[in-house]
């Protein structure tokens, strides 16, 4: 019997310091971004709207190794040395600045030839409140990972239902793209 009771003391006690470790390393691992609509797509990619500055200077420490921005520098809420913030951690920080109101097939060619280049280095993609990010790495998936278009686009959905241009630009790619799938 007593053998039992400090074989279990012993066991409660591996199985203490292992769960605070193992909650240590997903907490380290898995730091929410500070953000609006932080929308994790895969392991590699997650989107979101402008982080604050905070954010930006710890992505190095949550495991990103790149950041696509995809509005224009001179938005209102834009982090003014976002850049610098970026590089000095060692990440790549690349900027396509989509006009909100004129997206084109230029700027989704851009981020193709962005994403590309980071091949599965872990990527934010980011713009002010999640549109534009949500919905190029929305066709990204779709196009060019070939990703069934369903899944992807809840992604779209969580932040946003694409009107106007928007809507416009995703039914020409995914058209082009021989994509049978309606946005909604």
């Amino acid at each position: 019997m007593r053998v039992n009771t400090q074989l279990g003391r012993a066991v409660v006690a591996i199985a203490a310091v292992t769960s605070v470790t193992f909650a240590t390393n997903v907490h380290s691992q898995n730091q929410s971004i500070q953000a609006p609509n932080v929308v994790v797509i895969s392991p590699r990619v997650v989107t979101s709207g402008q982080p604050t500055a905070d954010a930006l200077a710890h992505l190095a420490q949550q495991g990103f190794n790149a950041v696509i921005y995809l509005a224009p520098p001179t938005v209102p809420d834009a982090i003014p040395n976002e850049s610098e913030i970026v590089r000095r951690q060692g990440l790549e920080f690349v900027n396509i600045p989509i006009a909100f109101g004129e997206p084109s097939e230029a700027d989704f060619e851009q981020f193709v030839e962005a994403m590309n280049r980071f091949g599965d280095r872990k990527v934010l993609v980011h713009c002010q409140v999640n549109m534009r990010a949500s919905t190029m790495t929305f066709l990204y998936c779709v196009i060019v990972a070939r990703e069934p278009a369903e899944q992807p686009y809840e992604s779209v959905a969580r932040v946003w239902s694409p009107r106007g241009p928007w809507k416009k630009l995703l039914v020409s790619q995914l058209g082009k793209a021989r994509i049978a799938f309606e946005p909604y």
